[in-house]
């Protein structure tokens, strides 16, 4: 009993002397705490004009809160002289974090990667982009995974590190789309006329004087059954749907227009010509 007594003495004179440290510790606790609330409440509302994923959003507000918070919490040990316990607490956590790092790399790479796709200005949700054989609209960007749903209505989920890995092509950043049309018309047909004829029709419905750009019109070759050309123009479109949907039309245009001034599109034909007094041996 008069160790328990003397034991429980030292540690009530440990504790009345470091009564100023203690009240400092928990002070400092306690402001590194409502200072980490009010970093996470300022960093969410900063982030809101930027980034549009909320799960991002939320990472980096709790990361900044967090570390707020453990500053604090070091400061607190330090001060309650704790130095031992606390290298022993951080050699801990940094073997632990290296063992979860080795576990988890291909989704902590997936997860800095959603971070660092959030903040590229080149790269936002409602984007049309073409990436690792895919296209489509951005829908999210997750911490892990990159969503865009295709012209056909599925969606595609990537993970965010083979985009950053992988080149991509985004439609939304320009307003102007170039268009090129192949076709072919017959050799009897006045090339001429055929050139003036589809830069009118290109020029009179799709509007280049605006776009400030020309419509570009060249004989390609002499083709099996027909003269070829290639017909290149420009179009107001933001996503890949939108410069389709121009093709057609512009594709039912120039059909329209060679219709009407008996121009004619050939297709591929065969002529079979027999020579006279030719006898042919038909096996049935």
């Amino acid at each position: 009993m008069d160790k328990i007594i003397d034991k429980l003495e030292t540690w009530k004179e440990l504790f009345i002397k470091n009564i100023p440290n203690i009240a400092i510790a928990l002070v400092v606790i306690f402001i590194a705490y409502y200072a980490s609330r009010a970093i996470n409440t300022f960093i969410t509302k900063n982030l809101g004009k930027r980034i549009k994923q909320e799960s991002v959003r939320n990472l980096v507000s709790r990361v900044a809160s967090a570390f707020i918070f453990l500053t604090g919490l070091y400061i607190a040990m330090t001060v309650l002289k704790f130095d031992d316990t606390l290298k022993a607490i951080i050699s801990a956590a940094g073997v632990s974090g290296i063992v979860i790092g080795l576990a988890l790399q291909g989704t902590l790479s997936n997860t800095i990667s959603g971070v660092v796709l959030s903040f590229r200005e080149n790269l936002n949700i409602g984007n049309w982009v073409e990436t690792n054989g895919f296209s489509g609209e951005v829908i999210d960007i997750n911490l892990n995974y990159f969503v865009i749903r295709e012209a056909d209505n599925n969606t595609v989920i990537i993970p965010n590190k083979t985009i950053l890995e992988n080149p991509f092509k985004n439609y939304s950043l320009t307003t102007k789309m170039r268009i090129s049309i192949t076709c072919g018309v017959t050799y009897d047909a006045d090339l001429e006329k055929v050139e003036t004829l589809t830069k009118k029709i290109i020029t009179s419905n799709f509007n280049q004087d605006k776009l400030e750009k020309n419509v570009e019109f060249y004989y390609t070759e002499f083709g099996d059954s027909s003269i070829n050309f290639l017909c290149r123009f420009w179009v107001d479109s933001k996503n890949a749907l939108e410069k389709l949907k121009a093709k057609s039309d512009a594709i039912i245009k120039i059909k329209q227009a060679f219709d009407k001034e008996s121009i004619t599109i050939p297709f591929p034909m065969r002529t079979l010509e027999f020579l006279p007094n030719q006898n042919l041996n038909i096996n049935k």
